[in-house]
């Protein structure tokens, strides 16, 4: 009578990656969400997630492209959570503003990341994986869970509240 052979856990793969890419998920969701405590949570979401995922059937090559990956899913999801939340404590109804946007203003990088952090979870969210990440608008919709012309129409007034924002603290400076 043989005895059942053990096998390793496919979740090692991640081990000898750890070192390397953990200040690279870290750094990625900490210059999305801009709190270090969050980008915190959501890295040890990340490589927990990364560690279920591992231990499934058909897993990709684990790298730190595919941990940024599911650091990605895992912001998305944060941003749905709490825009559900939000959307809870609120009965507030955004117009709709169609307006065309040939604003091509250079924008100053510290003034937009104190901008875009006064903006509501979903404005932020569409704003940084369309222009921070350079998402197309078919995968933002995807990773927010919406559907492609909302997401347009949650752009448009993204861009809208934002400007608004920027050019008032620009009048404020």
């Amino acid at each position: 009578m043989t005895e059942p052979r053990v096998q390793p856990d496919p979740a090692f793969a991640l081990l000898g990656l750890y070192e390397k890419a953990l200040p690279e998920v870290y750094g990625y969701l900490l210059a999305r969400c801009g709190d270090r405590v969050l980008a915190e949570e959501l890295t040890s979401e990340t490589f927990l997630g990364a560690v279920a995922a591992c231990r499934k059937e058909h897993v990709p090559p684990v790298s730190t492209p595919w941990l940024i990956g599911v650091a990605r899913h895992k912001l998305a999801d944060h941003w749905r959570r709490a825009e559900r939340e939000q959307r809870g404590l609120r009965l507030v109804h955004e117009a709709e503003c169609d307006v065309e946007d040939p604003w091509d203003e250079q924008l100053d990088a510290l003034r937009a990341r104190q901008v875009l952090e006064t903006l509501s979870v979903s404005h932020r969210a569409v704003l940084t994986l369309r222009y921070v990440d350079g998402l197309p608008v078919r995968d933002v919709a995807a990773y927010l869970g919406r559907t492609i012309h909302a997401t347009e129409a949650l752009l448009t007034r993204a861009k809208t509240a934002f400007r608004r924002s920027y050019q008032e603290e620009g009048r404020d400076a």
